[in-house]
């Protein structure tokens, strides 16, 4: 099977053609990851709009990254049980349709329900996807290419999307954001309808009360840690999610002690490397998630930048991680040990939130960018290293759920620690200062709490390194993960 054919298919050929359905993976794939920065650009727009506060606008991004992450694994496992070809379609028409809702939102929670909804379907496509590529593609050169092809859009998409929010915001209107996946998705779901194969179903059962009770726990957990900074932490509307949360995160734990086929088998978080590694990623993750969301804010409505502008200026990040990321993976990683790669790259995005904190109205745009490419060049530095280290020594019969805890922990990390940036922010500016309505009344004050909220994100990436020098053991080169028999969901987590 190839990419490509030396002539053009006829009526009745395309539908074989590899070249069809691999275009369709990669708008698919694109599609994902691309709606978790598009909005990021969009969010002070969406805030005059909808009229949300300073705090709940951070579940724009939350509802997506919450539900998106924690059924992930669900999604990887509904694919095995009812056919990866169904659950993809399903998951992209759930996907395109609360796009759809979105786009028309008249109030601020029709849009996170939408966003909600965007996540779970996402989580259904996500996994099925590639596991779809892997199956039509054969062992060998035809598949490695299919895979690179998949890794770089995966790696592009989070760029392309700051890009087209601004464009897309710019030019029309924030709702342009979410109406831009419908006909994406529509197309999608039609060709991959008559291209895709379905694969063989297997035998098993849904954890369900595992996925949810996660799920509902960590959202338990965000919603408590929001509202600190507002309601402050006696509030009943901080008490009573935290406890929720915790409960339902115990309850989580229980079940999957239990569960005969449970969604996260509790052995692979029982390495203490592992469980490290999974740690960092995550905060790694939390510190550059909360730095987009304040600056966002920041370029806009400190500065006065326009959102094509915005989205533009942030290019220097995903561009880092890239280049950084390549860099690692085909040279560092055989001249230095992984876990100095791991603490480097953690320290270099320390110090680019580090060098946030200096930020103030007038900073001139090379100051910022020479944080954004710090941030950038240390994530991509130490990811290929942590990656390798949560995967290392993991049994073939675990192997899709440790690749997959990579991406719920990546999630979930920037999800709690996007909650916790909100709650320093907050608890560091007064509410009178506060951005109202995409306005910054008082300037000052906004800036001095962007300052501290960029120092405590730095924090974070310092808690990653002690992480990484007290608990990793230095765990075996990355070159030995092998492409041609890794299992689908294990090279899912190695794209993203």
């Amino acid at each position: 099977m190839s990419l490509s054919t030396g002539s053009p298919p006829t009526p009745r050929s395309w539908r074989r053609n590899p070249s069809v359905l691999l275009a369709v993976i990669l708008t698919a794939q694109m599609m994902v990851v691309l709606d978790a920065t598009i909005v990021n650009v969009a969010l002070p727009h969406m805030q005059r709009s909808l009229h949300f506060s300073a705090t709940s606008l951070s579940w724009v991004l939350n509802a997506y990254v919450l539900t998106f992450g924690g059924l992930l694994l669900l999604g990887a496992r509904s694919g095995d049980l009812l056919g990866r070809r169904r659950t993809f379609l399903a998951g992209i028409t759930l996907f395109a349709t609360s796009s759809l809702a979105g786009g028309f939102a008249t109030a601020g929670w029709m849009l996170l329900a939408a966003r909600a909804l965007q996540g779970v379907g996402g989580a259904l496509a996500a996994p099925a996807a590639l596991a779809l590529l892997t199956t039509a593609f054969p062992e060998g050169s035809e598949r490695v290419r299919a895979i690179g092809l998949f890794t770089t859009v995966s790696a592009a998409g989070g760029a392309t999307g700051l890009v087209a929010g601004g464009l897309l915001t710019e030019w029309a209107s924030w709702r342009w954001v979410m109406f831009v996946n419908v006909p994406i998705g529509l197309a999608v779901v039609v060709t991959g309808a008559l291209v895709l194969t379905e694969t063989e179903r297997r035998r098993g059962r849904f954890d369900l009360a595992g996925a949810l009770t996660s799920t509902a726990g960590m959202t338990g957990l965000v919603l408590g840690l929001v509202e600190a900074g507002s309601s402050g932490w006696s509030s009943p509307m901080t008490v009573g999610p935290l406890v929720g949360g915790a409960l339902l995160i115990g309850a989580f734990v229980r079940i999957e002690s239990s569960a005969p086929e449970p969604v996260l088998p509790l052995r692979v978080l029982a390495d203490r490397t592992r469980a490290a590694a999974n740690m960092a990623r995550g905060l790694g993750y939390a510190g550059m998630y909360g730095m987009v969301f304040f600056l966002t804010q920041f370029l806009q409505d400190v500065q006065g930048h326009s959102a094509l502008v915005t989205g533009i200026g942030f290019l220097p990040t995903p561009t880092s991680v890239f280049l950084s990321s390549q860099i690692t993976a085909k040279v560092l990683v055989n001249r230095l040990p992984a876990k100095v790669l791991m603490l480097a790259g953690s320290a270099l995005s320390g110090l680019g939130l580090l060098l946030a904190t200096q930020f103030h109205a007038g900073t001139s745009y090379p100051q910022i960018l020479a944080s954004l490419i710090l941030i950038g060049w240390g994530m991509g530095t130490s990811f290929v290293s942590l990656t390798t280290a949560a995967l290392v020594g993991v049994d073939p019969a675990d192997a899709g759920a440790a690749s997959g805890l990579i991406n719920v922990t990546q999630q979930l990390g920037a999800a709690l620690g996007l909650a916790v940036l909100v709650t320093v922010f907050d608890s560091v500016v007064p509410a009178a200062s506060r951005l109202s309505a995409g306005v910054a009344t008082k300037v000052g004050p906004v800036v001095h709490g962007m300052d501290i909220t960029f120092a405590a994100a730095a924090g974070l990436c310092l808690i990653a390194v002690a992480i990484v020098a007290l608990l990793v053991r230095t765990p075996a080169p990355a070159t030995d993960f092998d492409v041609d028999a890794a299992d689908p969901r294990e090279l899912e987590a190695l794209t993203a």
